[in-house]
């Protein structure tokens, strides 16, 4: 791919029901690599955006093996269909450029306007209204519950039938209570139904949003003009609950039986998975797709996961019943699966526990660590596994096996608001922290 700064590069392409491009899985098994890093993006807005993330993160891996090193690296780039509000950081560029022509408040600009078309088909009526709202502002309560309407209808639309468990985030598994996920998205555990938010009074709804985002108390008496600015982030959590379903459905029907195909294929390749934001939900449901006796992925790096942190728990913590959703399935991976995580991403120590909607407060839910998101304190209720700052993860080495938490927060700390560092990953660093759990060269 021109312009990419790694070679060999493959891009490899699902449609959200995770169907893949079969032309580019199959130029992926006729590399001839020794290992294969294979880097799953979080939210995007186009083929390009992707591709600039992955040449910006995998740049300086030939530079840290070094030409002594006998491993021969190829890199995958795995492009899905997810989209990101254009007030939203992509990682690692400019926040100036990243946000141009982005509208200032709780407005959509015509990126983000041509982005939830484009993800939503048939639903263009739907956005242009809630644009037109967004853009008035109406000081009316029959405007919110229009607002409310119009939201659950964009995202009624039908998706394929998710593999049972898929859009759920378990802690993503069988529990009595809302979860949810950030910048974005949330689910029912154990029902993959509708996000709780959505099923609520939208006045309320709109005012706690509003007053996580502003960081003080609402009061409804005053007006409601100013809680247009928490109905922009009722949509925003809204679109990206069906981006949250798709990472899942394409992680497990996709990514998971194409890399059984490789197993096949290239039965020496060494697979290594990276994922960022809800493309590190992705990559962790392709374990489950895995086929039986599949051995071939040495390592799982997730990246600031915006997904439960109990994902991984073969019994939740707090009362809580059930697994979670991929509970136990670390052991399909043949080395660590390492989760780097950060106090700076305000996206997940936020928005997340927020859009859990367990009660009225938005500090109490801040507080309350059974909604918090991998990517804000790494994998929990997994028994044995340790936490390492990232300068001892990079000095000392990581384990061989099950999971494992860095604190990346030394290094993954910039960005502003919605979503604070959460798109802050491409450092040399972190690339090193892939190569040591993939023990690559």
């Amino acid at each position: 791919m021109t312009g990419m700064s790694v070679r060999p590069y493959q891009e490899i392409t699902f449609d959200k029901d995770g169907d893949v491009n079969a032309a580019q899985r199959d130029a992926l098994a006729r590399l001839d690599v020794t290992d294969l890093v294979m880097f799953a993006h979080g939210w995007n807005s186009s083929t390009a955006v992707s591709a600039r993330l992955y040449s910006r993160f995998l740049a300086p891996f030939p530079d840290l093996l070094g030409d002594a090193a006998r491993a021969r690296l190829g890199y995958a780039g795995i492009v899905w269909p997810s989209m990101r509000f254009a007030d939203e950081p992509v990682p690692d560029f400019e926040r100036a450029a990243a946000v141009a022509g982005a509208v200032a408040g709780p407005g959509l600009d015509e990126e983000t306007v041509r982005a939830l078309m484009a993800a939503f088909p048939g639903r263009e009526a739907v956005v242009e209204r809630l644009a037109w709202l967004l853009a008035e502002q109406p000081d009316d309560a029959a405007a919110f519950d229009a607002f409310g309407s119009l939201v659950r209808e964009l995202v009624a639309a039908p998706v394929a039938a998710p593999v049972a468990g898929a859009a759920a985030d378990p802690g993503e598994g069988a529990t009595a209570g809302p979860v949810a996920g950030a910048t974005g998205v949330a689910a029912d555990l154990g029902e993959g139904g509708d996000p709780a938010f959505l099923r609520e009074d939208t006045v309320s709804v709109c005012a706690q949003f509003t007053a996580a985002l502003d960081g003080s108390p609402v009061a409804l008496g005053r007006g409601l003009k100013r809680l247009w600015k928490g109905a922009k982030e009722v949509l925003r959590q809204a679109a990206y609950w069906e981006m949250k379903r798709r990472s899942g459905t394409v992680g497990e029907r996709g990514l998971g039986p194409l890399l059984g195909h490789l197993a096949r294929s290239s039965p020496r390749v060494r697979v290594h998975l990276v994922g960022h934001s809800q493309g590190a939900r992705l990559v962790s449901f392709a374990l489950r797709g895995l086929p039986e006796g599949v051995r071939n992925v040495k390592s799982v790096t997730l990246l600031q996961g915006a997904f439960s942190h109990y994902v991984f728990a073969t019994r939740l913590p707090h009362g809580l019943r059930g697994a979670g959703a991929l509970g136990g399935l670390q052991r399909r991976v043949d080395g660590p699966v390492v989760a780097c995580y950060s106090r700076h991403d305000t996206a997940l120590g936020v928005i997340y526990p927020l859009a859990a909607r367990l009660a009225g407060d938005a500090t109490s839910l801040i507080r309350d660590e059974r909604w918090w998101a991998m990517g804000h304190d790494g994998i929990q209720a997994v028994d044995g596994t340790p936490r390492l700052t990232l300068d001892a993860a990079l000095a000392r080495g990581l384990p061989a096996s099950g999971c494992v938490n860095v604190d990346a927060a030394s290094v993954v700390r910039r960005g502003g608001p919605p979503t604070g560092a959460h798109s802050d990953i491409c450092h040399p660093e972190l690339a090193r922290v892939v190569i040591a759990a993939g023990r690559i060269g």
